[in-house]
Order: C-alpha cells, then sequence, then structure tokens
C-alpha cells in the first residue's frame, strides 16, 4: 500500500481530516507516527518531494506501507512538467522500493497529490498510469500486481477510461 504523505512524514496534523495520510496513521496506530518520528529526526531533514520510504503497516492488513511526498499544485492552477516529474518520481520511488526490498510485490496507490496537495486527478491519473506501464515495462516479473484506488466515482472513471498497454 503506497500513502500520499506530507514532507515531515509523521501523518496529517489535522484531526479528523479525511485524506488518505491521516487514514493511514489512524488505522496503523501510533507506532508508525513514532517510527517516523524516529527516522525523520535521524535524517534531519523533511523528505524531498518524489522520494519513498517504506515502513512496517503495524495495525493494517498490509503488511508495509510506502510513503511518498507529491508536489503541492496551488488550487486553480495547472500542473507544470516539474510537477507532473515529481508526482511520476513519487510512484517510480515507491515501486523501486518495494521491488528492492523482495517482499513486496504487488502494491494498491492512492490518488498521491490530488487530494489537499491540489494535482488535478484527471493529469494525475495520467502521469501515475503511464509511469506505472513504463516501470512494469523497464521491470518485467518484479511485480506481480499494481492497483490504483480513487477516491469517488469521478477519479475512477479517470482510470478506467485510460489506456492500459
Amino acid at each position: 500500500m503506497a500513502n500520499a504523505a506530507n514532507a515531515q512524514m509523521l501523518g496529517c496534523f489535522m484531526p479528523f481530516h479525511r485524506c488518505f495520510d491521516n487514514a493511514i496513521h489512524i488505522a496503523a496506530g501510533p507506532r508508525l507516527r513514532a517510527h517516523f518520528q524516529t527516522i525523520m529526526d535521524l535524517q534531519g531533514h523533511d523528505e524531498e518531494t518524489g522520494s519513498a520510504k517504506i515502513t512496517r503497516g503495524y495495525r493494517l492488513r498490509s503488511k508495509f506501507v510506502l510513503h511518498t511526498v507529491g508536489p503541492i499544485v496551488p488550487r486553480g492552477a495547472a500542473p507544470n512538467q516539474n510537477d507532473h516529474s515529481a508526482l511520476a518520481r513519487g510512484y517510480t520511488s515507491c515501486l523501486n522500493l518495494a521491488a528492492e526490498t523482495g517482499l513486496v510485490r504487488s502494491v494498491a496507490f492512492c490518488g498521491i497529490s490530488t487530494g489537499v496537495f491540489g494535482f488535478p486527478k484527471e493529469p494525475a491519473a495520467r502521469t501515475a498510469v503511464a509511469t506505472m506501464l513504463e516501470w512494469l515495462r523497464q521491470n518485467a516479473g518484479k511485480m506481480d500486481h499494481v492497483m490504483f484506488n480513487a477516491f469517488d466515482v469521478v477519479s475512477t472513471s479517470h482510470y478506467l477510461e485510460l489506456p492500459r498497454n
């Protein structure tokens, strides 16, 4: 499972917020935040956009969680090429990290950056699927399943309408 994280990697700071990051941290339990506090203290700086970390899933059904920081697109603005590149790096970083472990053979992605980070959902879906397909072509046999878990019907339609070859 992949998480759309903030740069502090400590979960959402708004209680009861409906973002995916908050849902992951609540479901995983307090040990996830404590684990990340240790990691981030040792790292000494915020996580860079497009990079990824992996943790245990703690109380989640998923054994592992991949956490990536996506680009922030101001509301109403169109994402530029740097935004698309950063988003693609986030997906690629997660897939690379999952493959490196040798333990993760399937990944479920949320719409990274499409919530409070403001990346428009349709272009984000295009970038996500294109990145995933390219990664699978370049890394044949390293992943059994990659799926996208959309938040709503409109978001789901963006993924279903895209070519899968």
